[in-house]
């Protein structure tokens, strides 16, 4: 898929990929080793304000998964400034979720499908994945979801 392609799709989705955001701490925010690219841990930016609180307690499940979207369109916005094109992207390899959630909270699989179905929607078969979806007590920033990527992609 070219760049165009995939800024079309999105449109069509109604939705648009931020700024690539600035490490928070002492990272990169994306690793290119051996045909992959490890994308770090990306928070949810909505309008440019950090979604936080807990799953269970503050958060709706549906404010949960359009976080875990957000999540998606920043992992996609580090992998363009990274690699320069998403058109280098060939699959999307295992994406993991973490979900500040009460204890009693369980439904982690279904906001982590925000990021999910947002990779299958842009890139087909290409963006079905593997993944894992934790619950845990707290994340940077106090943010609702973090998600992370391994994403397969071609030479420069």
């Amino acid at each position: 898929m070219t760049d165009a392609e995939i800024e079309a799709k999105l449109a069509e989705l109604g939705l648009v990929l931020p700024a690539a955001a600035a490490p928070v701490a002492a990272y990169v925010p994306v690793v290119v080793a051996g045909g992959l690219a490890h994308v770090s841990g990306q928070l949810p930016f909505i309008d440019g304000k950090l979604v936080t609180g807990r799953l269970g307690e503050d958060v709706t499940l549906e404010a949960g998964m359009a976080a875990a979207q957000a999540c998606g369109l920043m992992i996609l916005a580090q992998l363009k400034a990274a690699l320069g094109s998403l058109s280098r992207v060939e699959r999307v390899v295992k994406l993991g979720a973490f979900v500040n959630s009460a204890g009693d909270f369980t439904d982690q699989p279904k906001v982590a499908n925000g990021a999910s179905e947002l990779m299958a929607a842009v890139f087909g078969d290409a963006g079905k994945h593997a993944r894992s979806a934790v619950g845990v007590p707290v994340l940077p920033l106090g943010a609702a979801v973090e998600v992370d990527a391994i994403v397969a992609v071609s030479p420069a």
